[in-house]
Parts: C-alpha cells; structure tokens; sequence
C-alpha cells in the first residue's frame, strides 16, 4: 500500500462561484470604489478551484498572491465584519488584476487597457465581430446572438458547422423573453454555480437560428465574473444576448494561456479581451436541463467541479479514466469521489496531454496517490491506453470496467444504494465495447451489482454498414434497419434519396452486398443508433456533424399530446423494433406528419423500458430501475419512461450529480473497481 498524505477536507478546495448580488451592485454604484471593476468579489463570490495552485485555498495559494493589496483592501481583508473578511480573491481597481486588448494583425500599436479596452470590446461585438474573452477558467469566444452573419462566421472559423452554442444574457428578464420559463430554471440561472441551462426557446426569441439550428431549445446563461456584467450591460444598440463558446480550435482542448491565445485564437478572433491573473486549471461552463424540478447535468465542469460526491462505502484510492477523451476522469479517497472537470477536445495527443494535465492537477491538490486504477474495457481509447500504461509503469492494479455497468452504477453510486441490493439498470447510449471482440452495446437491460452484472434483455443487434461510418452517417443505419425489416429500398424513401443525390449508386448496392453476406463485420444494439436511422429514415438528418446530432433534431420534431404507439416484439433475450420500422415506413408512406411519427416512436421506446422492466421484476421481484446512458439527456423520453414506470410501482433512479453520458462513466469506473478489490 502507497503512503497516503492526509487528505485535504473537501472545503479547502471549493468549485468557482459566480458573482454575487452584493458585488453585482457595486460593480454599477457610481459611489463604490470598485465602481465598473471587472475582477470584483468577496468572501461570497469569485473564482476558487481554477486559481488555487495548492491548498487550502487562501490568497497566498492562488493567483492573486502575485497582487500585493493596497491599503483599503488591506483593511478589508482584516474587518471580519464586512463581507471581504479574509476574502482571497480580494482586489481593485488600484491592486489587482487589470484587462487589455489585443487586435491580431496590429503590429505593435499599443494595446488598449482598463475600461477602454471592454468599451472597444463591445463596440466589435456590436459590429458583428468575433471577440475572444478571457475569464477565470479559460478563454471563451464571443458574438452578437442576434447577427447571424456574425453566428455564421464563427461557425466557419471555428469549424463547427452544426452544434448549438450557448448565449449569456445580462439579466433575467432578458432569459425570460428568450426562453420559457419556471421558477426551477430561473433558480438554476441564478445559481452560485451559474450554470448553462437548456430551455424551451420561445419562437419569437430575437436569437440567429444559426446558433441553434434544427433544435427548439436554447442554452443560456448570466455572467459569473464581474468582466461579463460589464460586457453585457444593457445600452442602446448593444446585443442583449451573446454567444459564448469555449475558445478552441474544434477537436482541440480550452485554450488557458495568454500565449496559446495569440497563436491558436488568432484566426478566430477580431480583438482579444486579456487579463494578467493567471489560470491554473481550465474550466468548460457546466451545462443542465431542468427536470422535475430539480438540476439534471449534463455537462459537470465550473462551478461543481472539484466538489465531491460522498459514496456508501470506503475503498482504497483510485483513479478512474472514463471513456473517450472528451469525458472526464474520477479520482476517490475512503468516501469520496472527486469527478474531474469536462474536458473537451478529439482522440488526439494535444486532448491527450491536457487529459493527463487535469488528472496530476487534481490528485496534487486533493493529495491522493491511487493505489489502482480503472478504465474501459474499449482498447483503443487513448484513455484506456494511459491507464494500461501507467498501470504498468507505477505497478498498479489495473480494474477494467464493462461500459454500460459503469453507467447504470455511476447512478446508483449517486443514490447509495445498498450493497447487496441488485438493480434493473437500463443503459441506453449509442455505442459502448461489450464483453465479446466486434460487438457494440448500447440498449441493455442489465441485473446490476455494485461488482457485475447480467445481461437480461437487449435491442436486437444489426450489422454496422462501414463500421465506424455508419456512426457518422445515420442513412447507413436507416438502410440497415430497412434491410432488418424486408423493406426494398425503394426511391420514395428518404434515406435511399439521399444517397442516390449524392451520385452514390455503388455504395448503396455495395452494402446491400454486405447486408445480405453471412459476414457483416461490427455489429450494435444500440438504442442511440436506433434513433439516428429513424432521423433518417423520415428525412431529418441523413449525416452528422456532431455526436449525437440526428437524436437531437429527432426530439425537437416531437408533436406534443401525442400518445400513440407502434409494436415491438421482445422474444427471449431480444427486443425487436422491425415492427416499429415497418409501421414508421407505412405511416411515412401515408404521409403522416413528422411530428407525430417522431412521438409514437419516443412513446414506443418508453413503452419498450416499461415492458423490459416489468419482465424482469416478474422474474427476478427486483423493482428498483436505474436510467443512465447518453440517450437518457433526452428529456421527452425520460419524462415518459419515467412516468410510465412510476405509475406501475417502481422506483425510479436517474441522475442528479453526474450526467448520464460519458461525463459520468468515470465514477461508475471507479465505483465499480473500488468494489471489486474489496471482495
């Protein structure tokens, strides 16, 4: 056993949290000496966890440190009957922090500074122009939400054709005249966390459809840091609402330093708004829906993260790796688990050593030493591959954990549920490895342990045209589940359409070849696939852009009050949809709307969970479900698998803490291995 320095108490390394109401209304006094200061906070606000460079988190431990205070800041710091009272993050205009900007391509003309330098700012961003902006967990990129010239630029520099952004507003009632609202959402808006919340757009919102095309949802926020307020504030002409994206390059990690912004942001961006406090950990925006009520993650980084979850049961340190690279990892200490922050970015080395960044960040300041170390069972993730390795290098026992039992048992982990209680888990995503070479996962039914599981029932597999093509192009799928059905592939149908536009005669008769040959290479039962083939299949998206593209625009077509059905057989093990496509393809056929095929087909997989469950109870009486799984961030299918099975008696459990997709697989990892090693 490694020896183990004492291990920080969770307090001493808190998560950012955004700016506060008191600080907020400084900020605009006239009378107020930190009057129009962007780095303004107090002991109640401002960035923690993405300046501490070790704990405790006290100034002479963060960024600040390089600051000297002045005398009035001084004072507060020591006057514990104010609100700065041993306030790390203590500054002003005089001591701290201060801002500038840089023009790429303006030689060496003096740069703007203070408040010229965001006045400058926003008249870019007035104009339609592209403003890089750094915060306290990176650098973000900035535009006029309502210019779509501007929106769309962004999308070509960027190289993000497709994938929604997110818009931050200066106030509530700018939020409330973008989305719909209740009081949950304006909560969670409102938030020391200041999340990205996904809401109902309304129709009218003045938003470009260019920031999110194809979807009926939007992602927004209020600023967290002092510099956003005074960005946004609301005046004649000035957009009310902003896109604010991460400053990358696509396929590329956060950009953190001021040097890798001059280089790698350049081409981006018109004008760089910079700030000399340094960042020590970089830090995505989190992302969440609102669910009955209550905050369901989507995307843990700011403002949660390093905060803890406390587990029902101790186990020896351990570091878990999770998925692709564009998760996070876990690391745990006797009770605790310590998700890493979201970390964005392709399979490659730049992702790669970012990724190993975070992870010796975070076990220095948390003073954990894992003593194993779990990973995913996939091969080829790089993830996997820094496990194995660093496994083996430090002589560490090395857990790999099956995908979608890490899933289901993230969530129990979330909920303590008992050791010796089994759970129906029911873990829909779009592809995960299995437990046999070729074959994907990801529409299982599993009798779930904190230590193993059993496969009990499973969506029919079907071979995967092109392997990982088929993936990025869900017409494949469609011709797959036609071919699964006995369907011709006749011209009329969207899927067959799309290919022939494409001049690609060869390719559709190739993999008929390969459907009707004994061997088909990859195949996969996976749920998120089912959903991309049917996007294609009534002509929503025949090619993706981004993960998950075809199953999002599917929801967004979905007609409200709509609550038929279509068939679908379960026979042994396997859950068949033919059926459901063949009645897909007649109502197509009988030129039944979109959105009312759209709903009958997320009604049926409600009604196929609910009926997988009710097999398994009357089986085995186990009566507790858990939901987890990418697909499960579908919130129309979860509200109707959810009700469905509340109104036949059994206990739903679904996510809280971690989100359902790859960002929470790292602790079912860990979770997972922490109880292996024990027995």
């Amino acid at each position: 056993m490694r020896d183990q320095p004492s291990l920080p108490p969770p307090e001493a390394i808190p998560p950012d949290i955004g700016i506060c109401e008191d600080c907020r209304r400084e900020l605009f006094a006239p009378a107020d000496r930190r009057y129009r200061y962007p780095f303004i906070s107090c002991a109640n606000c401002g960035p923690r966890f993405s300046i501490l460079k070790q704990p405790p988190y006290q100034r002479g431990n963060t960024s600040l440190a390089a600051f000297k205070m002045c005398a009035q800041c001084a004072e507060e710091y020591d006057a514990p009957d104010g609100r700065r009272y041993r306030a790390s993050t203590i500054a002003c205009e005089t001591c701290g922090p201060q801002v500038w900007l840089e023009t790429p391509g303006d030689g060496d003309s003096p740069p703007l500074r203070g408040a010229s330098a965001i006045e400058k700012a926003r008249q870019f961003l007035a104009e339609g122009r592209i403003v890089a902006v750094k915060d306290t967990g990176g650098y973000r990129l900035l535009c006029d939400a309502a210019n779509a010239e501007a929106v769309a630029e962004l999308r070509r520099r960027k190289r993000r054709p497709d994938k929604p952004f997110a818009v931050m507003v200066g106030e509530m009632r700018v939020a409330e005249q973008l989305c719909r609202m209740g009081q949950a959402a304006r909560d969670l808006l409102n938030a020391p966390q200041r999340p990205i919340v996904v809401l109902e757009r309304r129709p009218d919102a003045p938003i470009a459809p260019e920031v999110s095309p194809a979807q009926n949802t939007l992602g927004v926020m209020l600023p967290y840091t002092g510099l956003h307020c005074l960005l946004l504030e609301s005046a004649p002409n000035f957009p009310p609402a902003l896109v604010v994206t991460s400053g990358n390059p696509n396929g590329e990690p956060l950009v953190k330093t001021d040097a890798e912004a001059r280089q790698r942001l350049a081409p981006l961006a018109d004008a760089i708004l910079m700030h000399d406090l340094d960042i020590q950990t970089r830090c995505h925006d989190s992302v969440v829906r609102v669910f009955q009520g209550h905050a369901y993650p989507l995307r843990r980084a700011r403002g949660y993260v390093p905060a803890p979850l406390r587990l029902a049961h101790k186990g020896v340190p351990l570091l878990a790796t999770g998925g692709e690279l564009k998760s996070t990892f876990c690391l745990t200490n006797q009770e605790y688990a310590f998700p890493g922050q979201h970390l964005h970015g392709g399979e490659n080395q730049r992702t790669l050593r970012v990724f190993t960044e975070h992870i010796a960040r975070l076990e220095d300041l948390l003073r954990i030493r894992p003593e194993a170390i779990a990973c995913d069972l996939h091969p080829a993730y790089l993830s996997s591959r820094y496990a194995r390795q660093r496994a083996e290098a430090e002589g560490l026992p090395l857990v790999r954990v099956q995908h979608h039992h890490a899933h289901i048992v993230s969530c129990m982990a979330e909920h303590q549920i008992p050791d010796d209680e089994p759970v129906i888990g029911v873990a829909f995503d779009r592809t995960g490895y299995s437990t046999e070479e070729g074959e994907n996962w990801g529409g299982e039914f599993l009798l779930s342990t904190y230590t193993d599981f059993q496969r009990a029932y499973h969506l029919d597999d079907i071979p995967l045209p092109g392997g990982e093509q088929a993936v990025r192009h869900p017409w494949r799928q469609a011709l797959a589940w036609l071919e699964r059905a006995g369907i011709p592939w006749t011209q009329d149908l969207p899927p067959v359409q799309h290919v022939l536009r494409q001049g690609d005669r060869r390719t559709l008769q190739a993999i008929q070849r390969q459907m009707q040959s004994e061997t088909t290479g990859q195949r996969s039962s996976s749920v998120g696939l089912l959903f991309d083939a049917v996007a294609s299949l009534i002509g929503i998206r025949h090619e993706i852009s981004y993960t998950g593209q075809a199953a999002m625009e599917l929801e967004a077509r979905v007609a409200s009050h709509q609550f038929g059905l279509y068939p679908i057989l379960i026979t042994g093990e396997v859950i068949d949809p033919v059926l459901t496509i063949r009645r897909i393809v007649a109502d197509l056929r009988e030129g039944v709307p979109q959105g009312v095929i759209v709903a009958r087909f997320h009604n049926t997989i409600a009604m196929m969970v609910h009926e997988g469950c009710r097999k398994i109870r009357e089986e085995r009486g186990i009566r507790r479900v858990v939901l987890s799984g990418c697909i499960w961030q579908n919130a129309t299918l979860l509200g109707r698998a959810v009700e469905t099975l509340r109104n036949d008696d059994f206990e739903v459990c679904f996510h809280r803490q971690v989100p359902p997709n790859d960002g929470g697989l790292a602790l079912g990892q860990a979770v997972v291995a922490m109880h292996r090693l024990k027995g």
